[in-house]
């Protein structure tokens, strides 16, 4: 039979037939509890969630078998750890925790070195100003990425939200305490994420999410919920294309004096020169020059070994 993973945890993948129709109770009633061939593990591959499937079925009555081939993936992320993701959903809080513009560039890069477009969500966007959803607004206004803004308490921007998710399967992912999961329960229409409190000694969200899971919000619609992150690694491999990702800067590179400009400290550097003239937002630059660096001190690194 041929299923979608919907979920992982403790050894199993939950798996439902394709063509059944899937409803917020699909991981419970419908999806088969199946363990992965030791093939797999041979050969260094593990399933993910997100990911179509070949299995087996061992035991109709309690709904289990085996994982026995993943069909072509359409893409796979790293962190998150899913596959065949249509749109990637950033969400970050507006304050408590306070956003972090570092993580959320590379957030950005990871889903952009897959071509995998993304929304940045602002959380509780009742606990900010006018003039800080402006900020952001024009801060990522450059960057291809479409900015929108919610607050679960008052239900702001929910629907709309909804609506700009609507026939997409969609990773959802973010630090730790910003809603993440008050705001997929808004979107479901229903409690059915775990939510938790911030912890006030550190100022960082408890997390409540422990494992990947598909949730049906709407017709064609899903939402991979995963784990918060506070860190993400990125590929050295993203040095070769990382003006590309911060599309600001890569539209102003074309006229630097030398053809392989790093922007760093070159002379006669078309992006430095739009950086000053106010045409690139001094926390994007910043933000390319420490991943820059990052990357190219390991590649330095690793050259030399």
């Amino acid at each position: 039979m041929r299923g979608k993973i919907l979920k992982a945890l403790a050894g199993f993948y939950y798996v439902i037939p394709l063509g059944e129709a899937l409803d917020t109770a699909s991981v419970d009633t419908k999806a088969y509890a199946c363990r992965a061939r030791g093939i797999f593990r041979k050969h260094g591959i593990k399933p993910l969630v997100g990911d179509e499937v070949e299995f087996d079925i061992t035991h109709e009555g309690d709904m289990e078998g085996n994982v026995t081939a993943i069909l072509p993936r359409k893409n796979e992320l790293v962190r998150p750890k899913v596959a065949n993701v249509d749109l990637g959903l950033l969400v970050f809080a507006m304050h408590s925790p306070e956003p972090s513009t570092e993580l959320i560039d590379r957030f950005i890069i990871n889903y952009c070195v897959r071509n995998i477009p993304v929304i940045l969500n602002f959380n509780k966007s009742d606990l900010g100003l006018d003039e800080e959803r402006s900020y952001y607004t024009r801060l990522y206004s450059g960057s291809g990425v479409e900015v929108h803004f919610t607050s679960t308490i008052d239900h702001g921007g929910v629907d709309e939200l909804k609506e700009m998710l609507h026939g997409h399967t969609v990773a959802v992912a973010g630090p730790s305490g910003v809603g993440k999961s008050s705001l997929i329960n808004s979107l479901l229409g229903e409690e059915r994420m775990e939510t938790g409190a911030l912890s006030e000694k550190i100022k960082r969200g408890k997390q409540t999410t422990r494992h990947i899971e598909i949730l049906p919000i709407a017709e064609n619609t899903f939402a991979i919920d995963t784990p918060g992150f506070s860190v993400l690694d990125i590929s050295v491999e993203c040095l070769k294309k990382l003006e590309q990702y911060f599309p600001e800067i890569g539209r102003h590179s074309g006229e630097c004096y030398f053809s392989g400009c790093s922007h760093i400290s070159e002379p006669g550097c078309s992006v430095k020169e739009a950086l000053k003239a106010g045409r690139i937002p001094k926390e994007r630059y910043l933000s390319y020059t420490m991943v820059y660096e990052e990357l190219n001190a390991a590649k330095t690194a690793a050259e030399k070994r």
